[in-house]
This record gives structure tokens, sequence and C-alpha cells, in this order.
């Protein structure tokens, strides 16, 4: 008699896993796969054309660099908003704590639209800002603003169950050593705090470079100077030129993706340690 193969630990595995398969395939992977291959359709020539004309060349531009700026931005303010939440206790601190939930709450749109009211030059802050020549709503500054306010919760909400689970006898331990407060947080704290930050960010990045809805109020859409590549996207199909628009999702998949296993690489080389 032949061997009997072992059972899975796990029941229904093989069910289960076809399932998901099945669902990556049909949600994620096949419609990705169909804007490359409507995009071969224009050829090595008519792809190379659509992208570097430019319009495209400074849409890119704006978008990547504005994203990299809003999530440099968001690291640092966000571990510092998500330590004064877990190790401070002061009134007001739940509403502070649910109020960082905010963009994931409301639709772009509302951010957008709240965002260009109040830095307008009509606007609240916007106003202040006028007689000084600083100009935020329809500029690159009122692109980072929305970039930045649509990107911290990722980083907030990432770090939190780091912080909560940190034992703070590690940093008494180092106090009792002699570290300066400087010191326990660069060697003890920060590099457990790292690779939660790295994905915080990382994933800030990739909503940012995505985003649509509460930068197309603020952007002031003028092409070439705040024109983003996902409302030049929805141009080209208003346009009905779909081979273009197609080849501008195609460029925004492949950075996308090699930013993100970059990223990934780097987290592995420099934050994955050995376990003794």
């Amino acid at each position: 008699m032949g061997k009997k193969r072992p059972r899975s630990i796990l029941p229904g595995f093989g069910l289960s896993l076809g399932f998901t398969l099945a669902y990556l395939g049909l949600i994620v992977l096949f419609p990705l796969l169909l804007v490359f291959v409507k995009a071969s359709g224009l050829g090595w020539s008519g792809l190379l054309h659509a992208v570097s004309t430019p319009r495209v060349l400074a849409a890119c531009r704006l978008t990547f660099g504005l994203s990299a700026l809003a999530c440099l931005l968001n690291c640092v303010f966000g571990l510092l908003i998500a330590w004064v939440l877990v190790r401070y206790r002061f009134p007001g601190r739940g509403f502070l704590d649910a109020s960082v939930d905010l963009p994931f709450a409301m639709p772009t749109a509302v951010a957008g639209i709240a965002l260009t009211g109040i830095y307008a030059p009509n606007g609240w802050i916007g106003s202040l800002l006028k007689p000084y020549g600083i100009k935020v709503a329809f500029a690159p500054p009122g692109i980072l603003i929305a970039l930045v306010f649509i990107g911290l919760p990722f980083v907030v909400r990432t770090l939190q169950p780091v912080l909560e689970d940190f034992e703070i006898a590690q940093e008494e331990a180092a106090a009792s050593l002699g570290a300066t407060r400087w010191q326990t947080f660069c060697r003890v704290v920060f590099p457990q705090l790292a690779p939660a930050l790295v994905t915080g960010t990382t994933l800030a990045f990739a909503r940012a470079v995505g985003e649509y809805g509460s930068v197309v109020f603020i952007a002031g859409n003028m092409p070439g100077k705040t024109e983003i590549v996902p409302l030049l996207i929805i141009t080209k199909l208003e346009q009905y030129d779909y081979a273009g628009a197609t080849a501008l999702a195609a460029l925004m998949l492949l950075i996308s993706f090699a930013l993100l296993l970059l990223i990934n690489f780097l987290q592995r080389k420099t934050l994955v340690r050995p376990t003794t």
C-alpha cells in the first residue's frame, strides 16, 4: 500500500487557497494585466512618446516629488503624534485620537473642498498669508498639504500598537546606565519603531501617489504647473485618448511597484536582524 499523504493541519486549506487566488486574480491581477495589454497596443515607440511629453513629465515630477516630501513630513509628525497619544494623558486625548482617522472616514472630495476653503486667497488662513505673497491653494504647497492630510493616519496607526507594546523598562534600564534621553531614544526606542515607521511611511507614499479627490480641488489643475498624474489620466479619458491614459496608468504601476520593491529590499537589509 502506498503511503498516505499527511493531512494538513489547517482544515480546508486547498479550498480556501483556491478562493483566495481566484479572488486576487479577478479583483487585482486581471485588471492590472489588462492595463498593460491595452498599453502594449501602442507599441514601444508609441508608449515612449505617450509618457515622455513635457506635460506628462511635469505631472510625474510634481506627483512623485510632492508625495515623497509629504512622506517625510508624515514620518516626523506621525511619530510625534503617535508618541504623544500613547505616552501622555491629557484632556481631549480621546478626541485627538479619534480625529486622526478623519481622512479615512470622510470622502476625499470633502477633504479637498474643506482645505480649499481654508487655504484659498479668501479663506481663513489664505487671507492671512495673501498680504505676504504666499499662495497655498491652487499651487504646489496646497497639493502638499492635501497629501500630508490623507497620509498622516497611516503612519500614526502603524506606530501606535508598537509603542503600546514597547516595554518602558528598557528605557529605565538605559537611563540607569547613564544614557541621556536622546541616546535612549536613538539606541533603544527607535530601532524597534523603525520597521513600523517604514511600513507606515510606505503606505502613506502609495496613497499619496494615487490620490485624486482631495488634490483636484486645491491644486488648480494648471498643465505643467499644478497638474498631477491621476488628473492627467482622467483628462485623457475625457478626451477619448484611451491608449494614452492606459500608457500613463501602466507607467504609474511600474514606478510604484519598483519603489515598493526598493523600499522592501532596504527594509529587509537594514531593519531585519537575526535572532539569537
